[in-house]
Parts: structure tokens; sequence; C-alpha cells
């Protein structure tokens, strides 16, 4: 791993010596991605320093007994070597009763055969999916509780903001919804992004116009590729978009403006990240993470590139920012997840190894971070406080096809502890949190999954040391 300095701009460079295809020539079908088994993806090979990262190195050989962390999750029974581990049957070890345990894993699945689940958002007791048939479907208590189509377009991404809906669609479109203020379940069509009044008007001046490729002339402040990542900051009242036509656009909620078009990279955008005071990031499949400011300039804003963190040949698939701790968590096509830690100015914290193939989805919730992947498999991890480093909690599995996007919210149904069984996980685990989090997948395999996490649960590593002597007696 090298670092550059110079004219501003941190850029951390990770090679590997395989010479392989591409990722982003994969990125105009999602779904032939996919297609294939597992063996249609190049195995993983980092040369990111293990001693730079502060995490446990799940990059072993299957063969081994401490093979990645999805042989030892708490719920892949038939899988785990650990029969007797205190998650799945009562034992000595225990400090809860079953009934806790009970609670920490798989709830329910929701399963609608009409398409693959491209995306997912959560608001109380609602959840929105959006799949390749071109349907949003509202579920609300593991039921199917509404729904409304789009004319054209897979949903890639959503995005709630109060009574709206945002949705990012594979034809390039934004499209705006509206819930009934009257009728929970009737969702209108409001408008799209940009509005057709500024398209119009836009279109009007030569200057508004961009080459794009085949020599075709299209304006600025539309997309024309798929809309591949959004992200919400709700302080600044700014929407940023990222697209498969290597841009990031800024749109002003309040009247659907386009304030700025941005050529972000050299190959496709696949993530946007906003939300810490004035940054956004973006990933690419060029394989860069890129940080813009947006600063005064005249009597308005722009977003201005300040870093580079990352450069490698591997493409950047994800990207998440947790809000309470101030990091920004990068998930690429080699299975890994990068982190960079705002308190530190960016300072690269490590890396999380926990995946045999492409990360494709991120989400964070308290101290935890959820990573989906191609391999089928949900890492749930968990940064301790004091430390700032990363542990595999569990390793979520049932899904039969990639994990292809991730929403959490906090679990209402939360029971309390008392001060002895708190007192005995922290002397265990160094930490307390009795916070738990209900945590929806969906799938390539047209499904969504629901589970439950709890934040206080031992980590994988601790589970096997303290099951080791329970099996000698």
């Amino acid at each position: 791993m090298r670092e550059d300095r110079g004219g501003g701009v941190m850029v951390m460079e990770r090679r590997n010596g395989l010479n392989r295809k591409r990722f982003g020539a994969y990125l105009q079908s999602d779904p032939a991605i996919f297609a294939g088994d597992d063996n249609d993806f190049s195995p993983r090979h980092s040369n990111a320093s293990a001693a730079t990262s502060p995490v446990y190195n799940y990059d072993k050989s299957p063969a081994s007994g401490d093979a990645s962390p999805y042989l030892m999750s708490p719920w892949n029974q038939s899988a785990s070597p650990y029969s007797k581990s205190p998650w799945i049957v009562r034992s000595g070890m225990n400090l809860y009763d079953d009934e806790f345990y009970a609670q920490n894993g798989l709830i329910g699945s929701l399963v609608r055969e009409e398409g693959h689940v491209y995306s997912l958002a959560v608001a109380g007791d609602l959840l929105y999916t959006g799949s390749d048939s071109k349907n949003i479907r509202v579920w609300k208590n593991l039921k199917e509780f509404t729904g409304f189509k789009s004319n054209s377009g897979l949903v890639k991404s959503i995005i709630l903001c109060g009574d709206r809906i945002f949705t990012g669609h594979q034809d390039g479109k934004i499209r705006i919804w509206k819930v009934s203020s009257k009728n929970p379940k009737s969702h209108s069509r409001i408008g799209s992004l940009p509005t057709l009044k500024e398209f119009v008007k836009s279109s009007m001046n030569p200057r508004n116009y961009v080459k794009v490729r085949r020599n075709r002339n299209v304006l600025r402040i539309k997309h024309f590729d798929a809309i591949s990542s959004m992200s919400l900051n709700e302080e600044l009242g700014l929407l940023y978009s990222g697209s498969w036509d290597k841009t990031m656009k800024v749109w002003r909620i309040a009247d659907s403006k386009c304030l700025e078009s941005i050529t972000a990279h050299d190959d496709a955008v696949n993530a946007v990240a906003s939300g810490l005071e004035s940054l956004v990031f973006t990933g690419s499949a060029d394989g860069t993470v890129k940080v813009w400011r947006r600063e005064l300039q005249g009597k308005g804003t722009k977003h201005f590139l300040v870093q580079v963190l990352l450069k490698q040949e591997n493409a950047i698939t994800a990207l998440v920012v947790n809000l309470s701790s101030a990091v920004l968590y990068c998930g690429s096509s080699d299975g890994v997840v990068n982190y960079w830690e705002s308190e530190k100015h960016l300072s690269h914290g490590g890396v999380l190894r926990g995946h045999k193939l492409a990360v494709l989805c991120l989400a964070t919730a308290g101290n935890l971070v959820f990573s989906g992947s191609a391999d089928k498999n949900i890492c749930v991890w968990r940064r301790e406080e004091n430390t700032g480093s990363h542990t595999c909690l569990s390793v979520l599995t049932g899904h039969s096809g990639p994990v292809k996007c991730l929403a959490v919210k906090e679990d209402e149904e939360e029971s309390p502890s008392s001060p002895e069984e708190e007192s005995n996980v922290k002397k265990l685990y160094g930490s307390y949190s009795n916070r738990r989090w209900i945590v929806y997948s969906g799938s390539l395999d047209r499904s969504v999954k629901v589970w439950r996490v709890a934040e206080n649960a031992p980590e994988l590593l601790k589970l096997r040391d303290a099951d080791r002597p329970y099996n000698k007696k």
C-alpha cells in the first residue's frame, strides 16, 4: 500500500498481480453479472497490508478449519464447526436464556416472484422494495401493504424524504412520487428530475449540451445512462445521484432544480454517499474513491474535488457513511471493505476481510456495519468505540443469490436487560449496548429476508474460543 501526497490530493493505490477483466465492463447489465455460479468470479487477492488493519483477517484457505467466517455463522448450523456454540443450543457458557438467542437471526422472508430485488428503503414500519419488474412494492409487518409502478426502467435506488419518494432507474430517470395524506396506500407520480420546465428551458441553450459516446449530444442536467446510486443530505436539502454516465448530479429538493453536473470519474459511478458536513463521496468502476466538498462560489455553491482516497485495480461497488461514528466504508469487487475515519482527517483505518466475492452493498446502524456480497452472505461487523477496530459478529446466511441491497432500522420491540446481564457482558466482551436492529436484505434470488441483530452479541472468534474449553468437558 502506498500513499502519495502532492497537489493537495492524497492517493492510496492498491494493485494486484491478476490481469483480470475490468469489473466496469459488466456494468451495462446487472443480471448478467450474477448469471453464473460462484466460480464465475475471480478469487480475491489483495496486497493491502493486513498489519495496517485492526480487524481479523479471514483470508484463509477454505480447507482450513479457520476459513471464511460464513462457515462459522451462528445461523448456518449445517456448516458450522461449532455445533455447541451458545448461539445455537443451550450451554454452560450462556449469559442469556434461549429466548435472547431466538431473537437474533432470521425473522422472515418476503417473496414475490416478479424480479430480482435491486433496491430497498425503510421508514418506520414501511419497507419499500424496487426490482427489475418496474414495480415499487410497499410492505408492512412482513406483508404486502401496497405498491405502484413506473412506466419503464428497473428500480435501482430508492430514497425516502418525508411524504416523497425518489426512485432512480435503469433508464437514467429519477422519478418523484408522493404519498396521499388521506390514503397511505395511494402513491402518485408528481414529477421527475430534471423537471419538464427545466428540461425545456435548458434545451434552448446550445451550451447546455455535452458530447457523449457515439457523438451524441445530451443535456448536461439529465443522466443518459442508468442511475446507480442516490444519497440524501437532509440538512442541506440536497439529493446526489450517481450514474453509469460517469457523472454525479446535485439536486435541490425544494424546487427539484439541478444545481450541478460533475463529470466525476473515468468510468461508471457506482456509489454516492453524503452526510459528513459538506462532503460527498463517489466510488467508480475506475477503482477510485473521490471526496468532494461543497464551497461557496459567487452567489451560489459548487462542489470541488479535494481528495482521492483510494486508487486500485478493482471496481468500487458500494459506499456508506456512518453518521454517528463519522466513518466512511467502501466495498469493492475484490470482496474487501476499506474504511476511513473523519475525525482523523479521513485517514485510512483498515480493511475488513469477510467475503469471497464482490461486496455489492453496505449499510450502517449504531456501531454496526453490514456488508452484502455476491457470495450470497451478509457480514455483520461491530466497531469498538474505544479503539476503532472492527470485529465480525456473525455472517447471515440464507439467500440463494447475490445480496444486492440492504436497509436497517432500530428494533422497536427491544427488551430491557438487567444490570447483572450488562455487567457480565462488559466483563467478557469489553462493552455493552442494548440496541437491536432489524436488517432487510434484498437479493437476486427474488426475495427480501428480514433479520434481527443485537449489538451486544459476542463476535465469532470469541464464540469459538469460548466453545473450545466447553467441548473438552
